[in-house]
């Protein structure tokens, strides 16, 4: 029995590729966009309203953009916007020509949370070490955001996701191996749980895996659906 066809189209504005895997997961065809922000330029105390302006930002420049790029195009379709942050505000619209219904952008931001502070992407290799091994027989936790702007009514729904983490003790080898990698240096606290040399030592998740790798299914269904 085929699913019936999707009612809308979505641009995924990440580079991420576990943000990609996630939203094919879910059953969506979709296109992608990077921001591009200057993320340092945007701070708050609290992670929560931290990973929502970032969110918010990078909607609002993938906004401009799609704008500066329909003044070349004469065919472009509605648009939705998904971007990680809390709020439920009207934005520019974007209007389009055609029959299509409207298009779905997915922005999503993370930061991990440990021991009362906020950590972003290491900015070495010393400091991602130093990341991992406070992580070692201890826990941190995710805070995730999602924006969803329907850039054809101009609505904007938002909202974030927090998931606790607890590890037993990581091998020093191990974390050896994950910084020779290198891929820890591109995700928020040098935190990942899926990589299989680490999945053997993370002792428990509570909440969702899917948040912890950038993208809660069940948030961006339910703003999907807020604003359609």
């Amino acid at each position: 029995m085929e699913s019936a066809p999707q009612q809308f189209k979505i641009i995924l504005g990440s580079s991420s590729v576990a943000r990609r895997k996630i939203v094919a997961d879910m059953g969506y065809e979709f296109t992608t966009m990077s921001a591009d922000i200057d993320e340092k330029a945007i701070r708050k105390e609290k992670p929560e309203d931290l990973v929502m302006a970032l969110g918010e930002a990078k909607a609002d420049a993938l906004i401009e953009r799609l704008q500066n790029q329909k003044h070349q195009e004469n065919d472009a379709k509605p648009t939705v916007v998904i971007a990680a942050d809390t709020v439920e505000n009207a934005q520019t619209k974007l209007t389009t020509k055609g029959d299509e219904g409207p298009t779905l952008l997915i922005t999503s931001d993370q930061v991990v949370v440990y021991e009362g502070a906020i950590r972003e992407k290491p900015s070495s290799k010393e400091e991602a070490r130093e990341f991992m091994k406070g992580y070692s027989g201890g826990h941190a936790a995710t805070v995730t955001s999602v924006v969803v702007t329907n850039l054809s009514t101009g609505l904007r729904k938002g909202d974030w996701d927090k998931v606790e983490i607890y590890f037993h003790d990581i091998p020093d080898k191990i974390i050896d191996n994950m910084l020779e990698e290198g891929i820890v240096l591109k995700v928020a606290g040098g935190l990942i749980i899926e990589h299989p040399l680490i999945l053997p030592y993370v002792k428990e998740v509570v909440g969702g895996t899917d948040s912890v790798m950038g993208l809660p299914m069940a948030l961006t269904r339910r703003l999907i659906e807020g604003v359609l």
